[in-house]
């Protein structure tokens, strides 16, 4: 039933998910009660998330909680063949690193053939092929939960336009995800890929972050702590969580300690780029024609759109092709563009992206698991709109995170709690 590259690779890939077990206390410990409580007792979970390791340990959770599971990958280069292949064994998985456009559609369809009473989706592919090519089941799915910015982004274009029929709760909106998965997870793991990939020194390089987002601002604290000259590049206009608008990001920047400039001035003088903005081309070819002989450009958006990675093809004299993650381009003015992962998400395009840390997903699977588990008991109920998570969800996931690290918070005293809600006092 399931479609994956070697079922041979199993055993390798169990014992990817046994060292995640091991580091995921938090998703864990939802595991044992939806063990005993089966709040998924009867349903299809259909998922289209990065097929990895954690993503495992999220799926075996769904499933000890009663549910069937289907799952395929979100992007074409980011399934580890070893976790699909131990994981289809207890589940249906279709998906293998390195599909062609083709396959990767087909492999979202064969999710959706399941039957799905329940989406978790990365990037809305999955919601948007349901709204799109799959109408006819939209009546029998309950809702979705949405992992990324850029998904988030697209399903509220979507509701503004009347066009989402579903309930879909905007996982990746909680501040719980924004603060370890987005900044701590995206900045770690994007460093530790283009290291991986290219094996450069970062101390003294000057690092262009584009787009200074959660993730961005994650990509340049990690940049800076290894040493590297950080240039940051805002585009006025462009939301941002939270009602900071792009003068607020950059202003932040600015007092982080990083230079922030235009992208024209920064294409000038940067060694490695990294794009982190949820949009279009935004190093296009104009760009690399002022980039210097060696620079580096990568991706740590979620789609392969932020860079021109086309027309940076079409506009190179040469190409050829230097590891399994780095490409260089030859330009007609003899200088040379290295390019890592086709333009595609870095810090998870396989092999030199191995995704967030196994803690950093810890906390937001345990916010995917609570937030499906919250649509079984309610989707029915719940209105076709992108819907925050609970707050009591988003602070549950905190304080679990801290326990398993054995930190406790202070309790107040009465009289501090009194205060804490009171008008009347003030100065003594």
């Amino acid at each position: 039933m399931s479609k994956i590259k070697d079922a041979k690779m199993a055993g390798d890939g169990e014992l990817e998910l046994a060292w995640a077990r091991a580091n995921m206390p938090a998703l864990m410990s939802i595991r044992k009660r939806f063990e005993r409580e089966k709040p998924f007792r009867g349903l299809r979970i259909g998922v289209a998330l990065h097929l990895e390791k954690k993503t495992g340990i999220l799926l075996e959770t769904l499933k000890a909680g009663g549910a069937s599971v289907a799952a395929s990958s979100c992007n074409p280069l980011t399934t580890d063949d070893r976790v699909a292949a131990a994981l289809a064994r207890e589940m249906e998985v279709y998906a293998w690193e390195g599909e062609s456009a083709s396959e990767y559609d087909w492999c979202l369809n064969k999710v959706l053939d399941s039957k799905p009473d329940i989406v978790i989706d990365d990037g809305c592919d999955l919601i948007l092929l349901l709204h799109d090519k799959r109408k006819e089941m939209l009546a029998n799915v309950r809702g979705a939960c949405e992992e990324t910015t850029t998904g988030v982004r697209r399903l509220k274009a979507m509701e503004r336009e009347g066009k989402l029929k579903l309930p879909v709760i905007a996982v990746n909106d909680a501040y719980s995800k924004f603060l370890f998965d987005n900044r701590f997870g995206t900045g770690q793991s994007t460093v530790d890929a283009i290291m991986r990939a290219t094996n450069v020194v970062l101390a003294g390089k000057r690092v262009v972050v584009v787009g200074f987002g959660w993730c961005g601002r994650g990509i340049a604290e990690r940049m800076k702590g290894m040493g590297a000259r950080v240039i940051v590049v805002e585009a006025a206009g462009v939301p941002h969580e939270g009602g900071a608008s792009s003068y607020h990001r950059a202003l932040e920047a600015s007092y982080s300690g990083y230079d922030v400039m235009p992208l024209e001035e920064a294409a000038r003088i940067g060694d490695i780029f990294v794009t982190a903005t949820g949009n279009k081309h935004v190093i296009a070819g104009r760009h690399f024609e002022l980039m210097k002989d060696g620079a580096i450009v990568a991706n740590a958006g979620h789609f392969d759109v932020e860079i021109d990675a086309k027309g940076l093809r079409e506009m190179a004299k040469k190409a050829r092709r230097l590891g399994a993650n780095l490409e260089e381009f030859e330009l007609k003015n003899g200088r040379k563009v290295r390019l890592l992962s086709e333009g595609r998400l870095v810090n998870l395009a396989r092999p030199s992206g191995q995704g967030h840390p196994i803690e950093i997903m810890d906390a937001s699977f345990a916010l995917q698991a609570l937030c499906a588990e919250h649509i079984a008991a309610e989707g029915k109920k719940m209105l076709p709109a992108v819907h925050s998570v609970l707050a009591a969800v988003d602070e549950n996931v905190a304080r679990l995170v801290l326990e398993a690290k054995g930190i406790y918070l202070e309790n107040m005293s009465a009289e501090q709690a009194r205060y804490a809600n009171s008008w009347k006092e003030g100065t003594e």
